[in-house]
C-alpha cells in the first residue's frame, strides 16, 4: 500500500510562498526516482535535488512518464519516493493501478499534473498517491513535496538553524553570534542554543560565564550515542529560554573532523530546539562549509577593511550560489569607528556585494570589554544602549520574528473589519 499526506489542489496558491518565508525540512537519506515527460520537469527536478534540504537525498532522472515507471519496476525494486509527471487523467489513473502492482510496500509517488479538479485529485488520493503537484513547478515546489512527505504534520516544527561566522579572525563573530542568540531568547522568547563550533578556542562559556564539564566534544567523539536525551544532558542552561552546548577550549587533543561530523548533532538539536545559532570559527574545511551552506540563515560579521570586503564578498558570493532557494546570506559591518583607523564605508561594502549591510556595530571597546572580562552580554550591562537595540533588530531579522506583514486585501476585508469592531 502505498502511503500518503493529503494536499488540498486548492491550497496550491497559498503553498506556494516564497523560499524566504517557507522554512522546510530537511530530507532524511532517501532515494528518489523521477520519470518526467517533459525536459523543463526534468530540469527542476535536477535544480530541486541540488537544493541544500535536498543534500541528503539520492535523485535519480528518466524520461517517459508513467509508462517508464510502470517498466522500470517490473524487475527492480521501487525507491523511497517515486515521482511521476503526466499530462492526461485516464492515463494516469489507470497507470497507478498499474504501477501498484509493481510497487514495494512504503513507497509514496508524488503526482505532476496538470489538472485542476478535486474529483481528480480524490482519485489520486483514493489510489494512495502521496502528494498532487500542478505544472508548471518550480523547484521549491519539488523540494517542499519531497521534504514534505517525511515530515509530520502533528510533529512539531523543526528547529531554525542560523549560522554566525566571521569574514576574517578577529572581528567579533562570535561576540555578535552570543549577543544575538541573548536578543532571540530574551527578547523573543524563542528557545534558542548557542553551539560553539570552535572546539579548540571558543570562547561561548567565558561570554556566557559557563563552566560546563561536558560539551559538543562529547556528541561529536561519540556518533554512536548521539540521540535527543543524549544531547540534553550535554547542554547548559544559561537563561529560561537559553542553553548553550560549549566547547571544551582545551589543547589536549587534535579536533581534525570529517565532513559530515556534526550532521547528527544538527538533526537531533532541530527536532527539540527552535532555533539553534552556529558559532562557526574563521576557518574554511569541508564540515564549516557544510555547516553554512545548510543552515537556514547565515550572518557574516566583517570590519570595515579591505581584507574583511575581500572575504566578505567571496563567502556571500559562494554561498548565495550554494543555496539558490534560500534568502542570500545577511552581513553586518563591527568595530566601525576605530580612532585613527582608515575605513571603508558601509556604502562601498554595498556597492561590492551587492547588498547592504544589516548594521554596522560601533567599535565601543570599554563596553565590550567589560562584557566580555564579567561574562555578560551587552543587553546586561546597558540595556537600553544602541548596540542592544541592534542586536535586538538582528536578531528579528534572523527569526522573521520582527517582520509583520500587512494582509492581503480581500472581498470580506470590510465585513471582517465591522465585526472585529463589534466584538470589542
Amino acid at each position: 500500500m502505498i502511503s500518503y499526506a493529503q494536499q488540498d489542489p486548492n491550497e496550491t496558491e497559498a503553498a506556494s510562498v516564497s523560499a524566504e518565508d517557507m522554512h522546510i525540512a530537511p530530507s532524511p537519506r532517501v532515494s528518489v526516482q523521477a520519470f518526467c515527460e517533459t525536459v523543463e520537469t526534468a530540469a527542476t527536478v535536477q535544480s530541486a535535488g541540488e537544493d541544500r534540504r535536498l543534500g541528503k537525498a539520492h535523485i535519480k532522472i528518466q524520461m517517459g512518464g508513467m509508462p517508464a515507471a510502470i517498466e522500470a519496476y517490473r524487475s527492480a525494486p521501487t525507491p523511497n519516493v517515486i515521482v511521476i509527471e503526466t499530462e492526461g487523467r485516464g492515463d494516469i489513473l489507470g497507470g497507478l493501478d498499474h504501477l501498484a502492482g509493481v510497487c514495494d510496500a512504503g513507497t509514496r509517488v508524488i503526482v505532476i499534473g496538470r489538472i485542476n479538479d478535486v474529483t481528480f485529485y480524490r482519485e489520486l488520493m483514493r489510489r494512495g498517491v502521496s502528494d498532487y503537484v500542478i505544472a508548471p513547478v518550480g523547484t521549491i515546489d519539488v523540494v517542499r513535496s519531497i521534504c514534505g512527505l517525511f515530515s509530520s504534520p502533528e510533529a512539531k516544527a523543526v528547529g531554525r538553524v542560523i549560522a554566525v561566522t566571521g569574514a576574517k579572525g578577529g572581528v567579533g563573530a562570535s561576540t555578535i553570534a552570543h549577543n544575538v542568540a541573548w536578543a532571540i531568547a530574551r527578547d523573543l522568547a524563542l528557545d534558542s542554543v548557542v553551539v560553539d563550533l570552535d572546539l579548540a578556542f571558543g570562547t561561548a562559556g567565558l561570554d556566557y560565564n559557563q563552566d560546563p564539564p561536558q560539551g559538543i566534544a562529547d556528541a561529536v567523539f561519540s556518533p554512536d550515542r548521539v540521540d535527543t536525551a543524549f544531547i540534553d544532558r550535554l547542554l547548559s542552561k544559561c537563561t529560561d529560554h537559553l542553553s548553550l552546548l560549549a566547547a571544551p577550549a582545551t589543547l589536549d587533543r587534535v579536533y581534525d573532523f570529517g565532513t559530515e561530523a556534526f550532521d547528527s548533532i544538527f538533526d537531533t538539536l532541530r527536532t527539540t530546539m527552535p532555533c539553534i545559532v552556529l558559532d562557526v570559527p574563521h576557518q574554511w574545511s569541508g564540515w564549516s562549509r557544510r555547516a553554512l551552506i545548510g543552515a537556514d540563515d547565515i550572518l557574516i560579521v566583517a570590519a570595515p577593511d579591505l581584507a574583511n570586503l575581500r572575504n566578505a564578498k567571496n563567502l556571500y558570493d559562494l554561498l548565495k550560489a550554494a543555496r539558490p532557494n534560500d534568502r542570500a546570506p545577511l552581513y553586518c559591518l563591527n568595530q566601525v569607528g576605530v580612532p585613527k583607523r582608515p575605513e571603508i564605508n558601509a556604502a562601498e561594502f554595498a556597492k561590492a556585494i551587492e547588498a547592504k549591510p544589516i548594521a554596522s556595530i560601533p567599535f565601543e571597546p570599554q563596553m565590550f570589554g567589560s562584557a566580555s572580562n564579567n561574562g555578560q552580554m551587552i543587553a546586561e550591562i546597558s540595556a537600553n544602549h544602541r548596540v542592544a537595540d541592534m542586536f535586538h533588530q538582528i536578531a528579528q531579522r534572523l527569526t522573521g520574528r520582527g517582520e509583520t506583514k500587512k494582509p492581503k486585501n480581500s472581498f470580506f476585508a470590510p465585513l471582517l473589519g465591522k465585526l472585529r469592531r463589534s466584538g470589542t
